[in-house]
């Protein structure tokens, strides 16, 4: 993959064997975005579990204190009263049985977050080959299988971040675009850690947090110095 000379710059300005600090790793992540649109910084944390095992399972949400910089559209299972409660609260989307086939058969995908009431988890558990592959089935865990819609698709609007291990142990979550303060992106790290810290394993032995690290969407990874998180 041929580099440009920008990046080129950027990848010179870090040292790949450091461990740094996270505010160091930030700003050096907001200087790397050099990209011509608003590149989304994410974080990449390695963990210590075998997701294989029920028991070292990691799933869960958390609100970011600044939100993730993206327009979030949100599709609702839901009926009758609590339907209408679902477009008051602002839901892009709202529907029951009729949307199956639009999903399934017309691979119709212009949501990003699922949200279902429990009566409508029997319909969206038929969509589970299409949605669960693209993490967008609707889960109790991370509160998108809820009766308290309004509350659910608030938190979604406000910036709320779904976290979970990946096939090879990885959560990959975003913190904000390159655009965001440096204070507004260690913000929602620091809530992002925390969330994570405390989702750990019982069932764990040995080292959690393998590596942690930060990265614009088109730049180079920094490696953060994870013995602060402990």
């Amino acid at each position: 993959m041929k580099r440009g000379k920008r990046y080129k710059e950027a990848v010179k300005a870090i040292d790949r064997t450091a461990l740094y600090d996270v505010n160091d790793a930030i700003a050096l992540a907001k200087k790397s975005a050099v990209a011509k649109f608003d590149e989304t910084i994410e974080v990449h944390i390695r963990t210590g579990c075998d997701g294989r095992h029920a028991d070292q399972q990691i799933r869960g949400a958390v609100v970011l204190p600044h939100g993730t910089g993206k327009k979030v559209r949100v599709l609702v299972f839901a009926k009758n009263a609590k339907a209408d409660e679902a477009i008051a609260a602002g839901a892009e989307y709202v529907g029951a049985e009729e949307l199956v086939p639009k999903i399934q058969n017309e691979g119709w995908l212009d949501f990003d977050v699922v949200v279902a009431t429990p009566d409508m988890m029997g319909v969206v558990g038929r969509l589970g080959r299409v949605l669960g592959p693209k993490g967008l089935m609707p889960n109790p865990k991370a509160g998108t299988v809820t009766m308290d819609v309004t509350k659910a698709i608030n938190d979604i609007k406000a910036g709320k971040i779904e976290y979970r291990l990946d096939k090879t142990n990885i959560i990959h979550v975003p913190i904000g675009k390159a655009s965001f303060t440096e204070e507004q992106l260690t913000d929602n790290f620091q809530t992002l850690i925390d969330a994570i810290i405390k989702a750990r394993p019982s069932a764990l032995k040995g080292q959690f947090l393998r590596s942690v690290t930060i990265a614009p969407t088109m730049g180079p990874g920094i490696k953060l110095n994870t013995a602060k998180f402990v």
